[in-house]
């Protein structure tokens, strides 16, 4: 399960609609308890491939943000894009592109502009599991 306040939530979606319609990026720390994954910092990124369809995110910026969680000692939880017309579920390219099973993987989709879904997964040799996600006030 991974645990984010609404603060992050709506980090992460006014990110998300700032860039629409390409898709946005960004990183997550925090910690991890067992099964629990605690956010405490959303990471925005630049999607350096400026597509709709796609994300790469800007590796100066990813390399900053990974320095920045270890000299705090957070721990890299996952990662976080947009999905500007199509749902929250990874792609085939998502699901090509993640390089770690024990990370989460959240997409935003603003598919319906007045309702975005945020759906958690976690990627493991191709296939996709949907994992709970609580947004806590």
């Amino acid at each position: 399960m991974i645990i984010l306040s609404r603060n992050d939530y709506e980090k992460i979606l006014n990110h998300a609609k700032k860039e629409s319609p390409i898709e946005a990026c960004g990183l997550l720390a925090g910690i991890v308890d067992g099964e629990k994954k605690f956010v405490k910092e959303v990471r925005l990124l630049t999607n350096i491939d400026r597509s709709p369809e796609h994300f790469s995110m800007d590796p100066k910026e990813q390399f900053e943000a990974v320095k920045y969680f270890r000299e705090n000692k957070l721990t890299l939880i996952g990662n976080f894009h947009s999905h500007p017309s199509s749902p929250a579920r990874p792609s085939e390219e998502d699901k090509r592109l993640a390089f770690d099973s024990k990370l989460s993987y959240l997409i935003l989709s603003l598919m319906d502009k007045e309702n975005p879904v945020l759906k958690s997964f976690i990627i493991e040799y191709g296939n996709s599991y949907e994992e709970d996600i609580l947004i806590e006030d």
